[in-house]
């Protein structure tokens, strides 16, 4: 088990960072919103999991390790596999999940890419008592330093790779625009988040 991940960001990519640790370049998989804390060139500590397949080794990246902790559990109900894990944490930060579960919110999860009504029930029926209460403890969002990539960029990317359309896309960002510019600093895990909903309304 690889809890987790310290030394410089050598690349990012809009669902991985290559982070150096020892001169060995370790793929990280993460979600929009640990990515939009990562820079170039600057060190990074990110709590990992690693998943592992008869013809694979992936390792999933974290911004603390309540996240991980949540990913690993989601991944003990039938039908969630790291993938869906992930993208369910890019939509719900872990005490928004662990709410939804404690209220029985299909809404909430069906927010989620990939996760239908049925879906949503056994999620609801297999975490009840599991998740537990949320904790209100969770990091800060990280807000997105300046770098090339603009956030409308970061965020389009984003989508794409959580399998939106184009078009789709370009009207997510079109929609969280007016909440981008009212910040000071766009934070981008909480615009996908706001892009997710207005896409999960207009289906």
């Amino acid at each position: 088990m690889i809890a987790f991940v310290s030394g410089q960001v050598a690349a990012l990519a809009p669902d991985a960072a290559v982070i150096e640790v020892g001169g060995v370049g370790l793929a990280v998989q993460c979600a929009p919103g640990t990515l939009a804390g990562l820079r170039l060139g600057t060190p990074a500590r990110l709590a990992t999991s690693l998943v592992v397949r008869e013809d694979s080794l992936t390792l999933y990246g974290f911004a603390d390790d309540d996240e991980r902790q949540v990913f690993e559990l989601l991944q003990t109900v039938s039908g969630v596999g790291p993938r869906l894990a992930q993208t369910m944490l890019a939509v719900h930060a872990p005490d928004a999940l662990r709410a939804a579960v404690a209220a029985g919110d299909e809404k909430a999860l069906t927010a989620v890419p990939g996760i239908g009504k049925k879906g949503a029930q056994r999620l609801l029926l297999e975490l009840k008592d599991r998740l537990g209460a949320p904790v209100g403890t969770g990091a800060a969002p990280v807000p997105v330093a300046a770098g090339p990539a603009a956030w409308n960029e970061q965020l389009h990317a984003a989508l794409l790779g959580l399998g939106y359309a184009a078009r789709e896309a370009d009207e997510a960002v079109a929609a969280v625009t007016p909440q981008a510019e009212a910040a000071a600093e766009p934070n981008v895990g909480a615009l996908l988040r706001s892009a997710l909903q207005s896409l999960n309304r207009t289906r």
